[in-house]
């Protein structure tokens, strides 16, 4: 009898990665979906397979066989003609292909405290998704994680580079709201454990330590050994001075309802927290590595290497 398999949106990029990484731990053969042509982590061998939406057949192909199926497709700010109902839309693609292909198992990755009634769009489309889950009939598991902090994170990495570069740093209003990260190691462990249950649930990924956002940043500043000189501005006048840092590298740092997410503390779970490790060690840990290089989500999504080394 072969290795069960596990298909996962991403297996070559951030989350998906560490749930890849840990699924071969412990014995599945991976397929992944995906239009990258390298990896932010290498999580070892796979089947690679392109993430498309309008050949039915080579989904279900690319389905055929699994036990489960791992989706950790959406989009993180409105860009290029892709937006959020459009990210809701292939995401129902995908769970019919699925469901279509005969897997056993739907685990999607969602965000802490979506709502249907939420005035934020990421957020609302989260939990649309979430809805297409449950409707499935599908055998499923829903994973709401809340800040994921790990090696290649984005939010994380360019905080301390910031820190390393500039003589200020520019808080977004009083930053006293709270946020409850987790390692990415911790996030793939619990997915992992999502993906060989049986029982349909959702279940919160967040880490032991709630803290404030400013506790955030100043534990940042003290793992690259840098001052924590905290300007507070308010929040517009922060988005306004890191959308033109944002035009000089090309892209969006922090989008407007990203900071919005962090200001009403929907990073925070409700929810005994699963993941063990201190993300407040996990700093400490990796301090030196830290906003040594911008962390350039459009980098990351250029297809040639020349295209990723201009964005550096």
């Amino acid at each position: 009898m072969g290795k069960p398999i596990a298909v996962i949106t991403g297996a070559r990029s951030y989350t998906g990665s560490a749930v890849a990484r840990e699924l071969a731990g412990r014995g599945f053969a991976l397929r992944t979906l995906t239009n990258r042509t390298d990896a932010i982590h290498d999580p070892g061998p796979m089947e690679v397979r392109p993430l498309q939406f309008t050949d039915e057949e080579a989904l279900l192909d690319a389905m055929r066989g699994a036990s489960v199926f791992v989706n950790t497709y959406w989009v993180r700010y409105p860009q290029a003609g892709h937006s959020f109902d459009e990210a809701v839309r292939r995401s129902g693609w995908l769970f019919d292909g699925a469901r279509a292909a005969g897997v056993d198992r739907l685990v999607h990755i969602s965000v802490s405290n979506p709502s249907p009634d939420s005035k934020l769009d990421y957020y609302r489309g989260k939990a649309q998704v979430e809805d297409l889950v449950r409707a499935s009939g599908m055998s499923h598991a829903i994973v709401r994680p809340t800040l994921i902090v790990g090696g290649q994170d984005i939010l994380i990495n360019n905080i301390a580079w910031f820190l390393r570069r500039l003589p200020l740093f520019a808080m977004p209003g009083r930053g006293d709201y709270r946020v409850q990260p987790i390692t990415l190691e911790d996030v793939g462990t619990i997915i992992a454990d999502a993906c060989q249950g049986t029982r349909d649930e959702t279940v919160d990924a967040a880490g032991p330590e709630v803290m404030t956002f400013e506790e955030l940043v100043r534990d940042i500043a003290a793992a690259i050994d840098r001052p924590a000189r905290i300007v507070h501005f308010p929040a517009w006048l922060s988005l306004a001075l890191i959308r033109m840092v944002g035009w000089f590298k090309g892209e969006v740092i922090l989008a407007r309802q990203e900071l919005d997410g962090l200001a009403q503390e929907l990073l925070v779970s409700h929810e005994p927290p699963r993941g063990r490790t201190s993300v407040r060690q996990w700093l400490r840990e990796h301090g030196p590595e830290l906003g040594v290089r911008y962390a350039s989500e459009l980098a990351r999504h250029a297809r040639s290497p020349a295209a990723r080394a201009a964005a550096a």
